[in-house]
């Protein structure tokens, strides 16, 4: 385990469900919960936190479902420390009890209007009735990490002779440094119940403290996907699993190659973007377009990589732009099976760096014109439109009629959607369904200027099989540019498979 020694066997408790939730603007439905909850049992962890049953009628009917499905992972209802909140708990058919209870003077002083005797004396009450209505009670120490910790062993330890089965020190507003919370877990690891660790990220070092906080005896990490939380965030799950993976050799018990779906999905249902520079799930963790370092990964990946992105279900992607260099425009030239001599290729480089130093991203799509220009080689486009027309409204269910040419013959289609983009895109794809069967994977857009009539830049990732291309469309017209970035995408994608298919 490479210099971590651990009391109990090493536990994950997700809290993306509730912690991860109470995120500003997000809200989950019943149905999206379910699918998070899945996709973390098959993760493997140990605990989903699967929210607050106190909370409203709708979050019980969603943690209801969530225990009611048939998952192997314990399911877990915050309750504060009031018996009517274990009441709402026992009707969602939960496991246990994440029972929160103010340990620092502040709190209990400020949120309870109460004193440290009268904490401990509710603190026991309440797990008592929770234990006796066969609950697993984990307590915890809210904002812990500004406890006096004489008081806070005692808290711990009257929760443990009242029937409590686990611990819980809650680093609330994230104040915690990996020296002190070392130093905490140090003492704490001897109490006589496994104890938890829960970060916020507020200051930046939730990983790092919990990390420590493992290292020095704690049992168990709350985390969340995405590092997803209130303010900051909390400890993030992908980032605490592949430290311990990759920095202390340990094994999780994690299936680790789940880690970057489940982070895609989780942002997409919470609505929440993952920032593109964010450690091992960011956009660009496994991305490289500095030429040094992508002849560096030629030669060996783990030159520029400390961990191989297949390990995290990710693949790596070489971007071009002013930065890069021979190796990575050739890297993708072979990609798409383009042979150029030395002065071919030293051509498309330089206009490879030109269109990078006017700022622009560089797409798969852009190269391939390129080189396409270079060659004399510029091919017909598969795929043309001819027509296009989009009803939309706020009493009508947005609509699109398109017609394109496709192979030489005329497809005529409509498609519906959630806005007038999404139904013409659904209509363009519908057209070339069956001679191209294309995905969208990824949709973007950046306003160029500012003002109702701004140029927009719509970019987009498209998919056949397992070959990805990305492809963009500008123009004042948003519905136009989406178009034609996808036809561009599906165009490019159809020439790549016809030179597969070709050899």
């Amino acid at each position: 385990m490479c210099g971590i020694a651990l009391s109990y066997e090493l536990r994950f408790l997700d809290t993306t469900l509730r912690d991860g939730e109470q995120a500003p603007g997000v809200s989950l439905s019943l149905d999206e919960k379910v699918a998070i909850a899945r996709s973390l049992d098959a993760l493997g962890v140990d605990v989903i936190e699967a929210g607050s049953a106190i909370t409203s009628e709708g979050e019980r009917k969603s943690m209801k479902a969530v225990a009611n499905d048939g998952l192997e992972a314990e399911i877990c209802s915050f309750v504060r420390v009031v018996a009517s909140d274990v009441d709402a708990a026992l009707d969602c058919d939960v496991d246990s009890v994440h029972l929160v209870v103010p340990a620092s003077d502040l709190h209990i002083r400020i949120k309870m209007g109460s004193d440290r005797e009268s904490v401990v004396r509710k603190a026991v009450e309440v797990t008592e009735y929770a234990v006796d209505h066969g609950l697993i009670v984990e307590l915890s120490g809210e904002d812990a990490s500004r406890a006096d910790l004489d008081f806070l062993e005692d808290l711990y330890k009257a929760g443990v002779d009242a029937g409590a089965r686990r611990l819980c020190f809650c680093d609330t507003v994230g104040v915690l440094t990996p020296e002190k919370a070392f130093q905490i877990f140090s003492r704490l690891s001897a109490l006589p119940a496994p104890i938890s660790i829960h970060c916020h990220n507020d200051f930046g070092m939730a990983t790092a403290n919990t990390v420590a906080s493992l290292r020095a005896g704690a049992a168990q990490a709350h985390v969340t996907v995405n590092g997803i939380g209130e303010r900051s965030g909390n400890a993030s799950l992908e980032e605490v699993v592949m430290t311990l993976e990759s920095l202390y050799g340990m094994d999780t018990g994690i299936k680790c190659e789940e880690l970057y779906p489940l982070s895609r999905m989780v942002s997409r249902m919470m609505g929440v973007n993952v920032a593109a520079n964010k450690s091992i799930v960011g956009e660009n963790a496994f991305t490289h377009e500095a030429g040094i370092h992508v002849h560096g990964i030629l030669a060996d990946t783990s030159s520029y990589e400390p961990l191989k992105p297949e390990s995290v279900g990710r693949k790596r992607r070489i971007v071009l732009g002013k930065h890069a260099g021979r190796s990575s425009v050739e890297l993708a030239l072979r990609d798409f099976r383009i042979n150029t001599t030395e002065e071919q290729l030293n051509q498309i480089v330089q206009r490879v760096k030109e269109l990078g130093d006017k700022g622009k991203r560089v797409t798969d799509a852009d190269l391939q014109a390129i080189a396409e220009t270079v060659l004399s080689t510029q091919k017909e486009p598969k795929v043309k439109l001819q027509q296009l027309t989009v009803v939309a409204g706020n009493t009508v269910t947005p609509t699109a009629s398109i017609k394109l040419q496709v192979n030489g013959i005329e497809k005529l289609e409509a498609g519906t959607g959630t806005g007038p983009v999404d139904a013409a895109v659904n209509a363009a794809r519908r057209a070339v369904c069956g001679v191209a069967d294309v995905r969208l994977e990824e949709f973007h857009v950046d306003a160029i200027t500012g003002g109702t009539d701004a140029l927009v830049e719509v970019w987009v990732t498209m998919a056949i099989a397992d070959r990805t291309i990305t492809a963009r469309g500008a123009g004042a017209d948003i519905i136009m540019a989406s178009v034609e970035a996808v036809l561009e995408g599906i165009n490019r994608l159809m020439q790549l498979e016809e030179a597969r298919t070709n050899g």
